[in-house]
């Protein structure tokens, strides 16, 4: 429930009292006793899905909005009209007014947001440095990031441009920031004593982790982004923070600002199109659920101009999320077509220790090196075989170049294979 609180400015009061009652809401007067210009306090308790139409009818009724209207959430009304009110105004979702307020405190001042931003970006860039997934989910909570999308699209719905203006600008800055901390960061510890020597960031699972994005990702991006803008209308802002932890824009921010910091194009273009595919996609999202929600401007000369940028604006997202997908698309193929090369190689070393055309020879898999840029380069896979042998029996003639034609049969390509043989005496 919510309690509308409207400050009646003298000679105002019977147009407030009408409008309530042609609203069929309940209201208390109270006489302004003070020497302002407000002659009295009309307090209404209403139901959410009741604070937009009673303001809408208060606004067309020429109620001045020079005037204070104030809307608070009731935590516990005592009363047994309360059910017939909320069957008489049916609905979820909180009014236009609250809408546009909560999205304002999601674009917080440029100090609180950016010190924000460089904070979680400091504890993202170690976790993924220390591969600590708790420390990548703590900075996930505090990053600022997702408000602004949610904020503009707000501000583009109701015709808000300072507020559409600003988060698109917190969005893009925000970013920037992130990368160019990330990679301070990076350049800094690059070569101290805090990081191993010939320290390789593509090696760190939860780094590889955003630089080997799945097409699904977008998927979940998509569904973060509804689920972000659900929550923040139906006034849930609990699962923010779940949502904000699955769409992950932080880490991988950090994780391009890395990839500059190590001089790894790779790293700076997968992770990059990571999280560009995941800002863009809230903020499509966000645009779609909050217009078929029904928010609209409340003049209505401006809806069939808003609904024009609504249309432009979804138009250039979908086009820009389709480009970045067909990167994610590259990634996800060559992402699989280096997996399934060392799962055919490690299947058929097995195969191969169980062939008895190779007697008491057992094969084991050293390393795959095969990556995600050499499937569009069309570098041959390296592939390095451990061969234990009894002492004193000797391998067979070419026996590396059949290892490596039973390899390439496996995988269906051409292989460079290094055979290592060791001499193994087991015990038992």
């Amino acid at each position: 429930m919510r309690l509308v609180q409207v400050f009646v400015p003298k000679g105002d009061l019977e147009l407030v009292l009408e409008t309530a009652d042609a609203t069929g809401l309940d209201y208390a007067v109270s006489e302004e006793t003070s020497r302002g210009e407000f002659e009295a306090l009309v307090s209404i308790p209403v139901p959410p899905a009741a604070v937009e139409p009673l303001l809408a009818e208060l606004r067309a009724a020429g109620f001045d909005e020079d005037s204070y209207t104030v809307v608070t959430a009731a935590e516990t009304i005592v009363s047994s009209r309360t059910d017939q009110l909320i069957g008489q105004f049916s609905g979820t979702r909180i009014s236009r007014e609250e809408l546009q307020t909560r999205a304002e405190d999601l674009a917080p001042a440029a100090s609180t947001y950016f010190v924000l931003l460089v904070v979680s970006t400091v504890i993202a860039t170690a976790g993924l440095l220390l591969d600590s997934a708790a420390t990548i989910i703590g900075a996930m909570v505090v990053a600022p990031l997702m408000g602004p999308a949610l904020a503009a699209s707000v501000g583009v719905v109701v015709d808000d441009g300072e507020l559409a203006t600003r988060g698109v600008l917190f969005q893009v800055t925000g970013l920037l920031a992130t990368v160019l901390t990330a990679a301070l960061i990076g350049w800094l510890l690059r070569g101290t004593v805090l990081l191993p020597p010939g320290f390789d960031i593509t090696t760190v699972p939860q780094i590889r982790e955003r630089i080997t994005p799945n097409f699904l990702a977008l998927f979940l991006a998509l569904g973060s982004g509804v689920a972000g803008v659900v929550s923040l209308v139906r006034n849930v802002g609990s699962v923010l923070v779940g949502v904000a932890i699955a769409v992950a824009l932080v880490p991988p921010a950090a994780t391009a600002g890395l990839g500059i910091a190590w001089g790894h194009s790779i790293v700076v273009v997968t992770a990059g199109t990571l999280v560009l595919v995941n800002m863009l996609s809230i903020n499509l999202t966000a645009l779609i659920v909050l217009w078929l929600s029904g928010y609209r401007p409340h003049r209505r000369a401006s809806v069939e101009h808003v609904y024009g940028r609504v249309r432009s604006r979804i138009v250039v997202l979908v086009v820009a999320i389709v480009v970045l997908s067909m990167v994610l698309g590259g990634v996800t193929y060559g992402t699989y077509q280096t997996a399934a090369v060392e799962h055919d190689v490690g299947t058929e070393l097995e195969a191969m220790s169980d062939d008895p055309v190779f007697g008491d020879l057992r094969f084991q898999e050293v390393a795959v090196e095969y990556e995600l840029i050499d499937v569009y380069t069309g570098t041959e896979p390296a592939v390095t075989v451990l061969v234990e042998r009894p002492p004193g029996e000797q391998e067979p003639a070419g026996f590396a170049d059949t290892v490596r034609e039973r390899l390439e049969d496996a995988t269906g390509g051409d292989l460079t294979v290094t055979v290592e043989l060791v001499d193994t005496r087991r015990s038992g």
